[in-house]
């Protein structure tokens, strides 16, 4: 049976009047491959939270308050800059509320994990994870105070919103979302067609 027919049965969905015997059967068998999606997703969400941490503690020790770093001349820089908002400085007063967006995002995530059979789905969640903990992190330890402090932000590109690593994961965790949504394919692994 292949990955889509299995899931799209779904545990105890299988041929009527399976009893109980039947049913923990398929569990067993699901729950494998259930926690190695989640080991993914784990995986990769701790890559992108460890990557974007040691960025930040090297590039504020190193780099702040010191003049930018061009990488591609003035097309792209390091240069550290404080954000209490959103992207391209939106939102400075609305802190708190971004905390709280992140932390809702924290809490989707590990709802959705419960029935993640697919790998493309972890992939994706993971790096959303990772990015949401990282400019999380910020906002609750870093200065002026708890769910008040502003994310390190460092990569410069020009014309272009600063940015850091957890940015990066984010964008590329929703982009794979979409990407997989418009294919049909859903993180239970099942794909449907509209």
């Amino acid at each position: 049976m292949t990955e889509v027919e299995r899931t799209v049965d779904g545990p105890g969905e299988g041929a009527a009047g399976g009893g109980e015997e039947e049913h923990a059967e398929e569990e067993s068998s699901v729950s494998p491959r259930r926690r190695r999606r989640i080991g993914v997703l784990s995986a990769v969400a701790g890559f992108a939270f460890a990557l974007d941490l040691v960025s930040k503690l090297v590039v504020v020790a190193e780099l702040e308050n010191h003049a930018p770093i061009e990488l591609l001349g003035s097309w792209l820089q390091l240069s550290v800059i404080r954000n209490p908002g959103a992207a391209f400085g939106l939102g400075e007063a609305l802190t708190l509320v971004l905390s709280a967006i992140a932390v809702a995002v924290v809490v989707v995530i590990a709802r959705i994990a419960r029935k993640l059979y697919s790998l493309p789905w972890a992939i994706a969640l993971g790096l959303l994870l990772g990015g949401a903990c990282g400019n999380l992190a910020d906002r609750i330890f870093r200065a002026p105070g708890v769910f008040q402090g502003a994310v390190v932000d460092f990569i410069a590109p020009k014309h272009f919103a600063v940015f850091n690593l957890a940015d990066s994961a984010i964008v590329c965790g929703g982009v794979l979302i979409v990407l997989l949504s418009f294919r049909g394919l859903d993180p239970d692994g099942t794909v449907h067609r509209d």
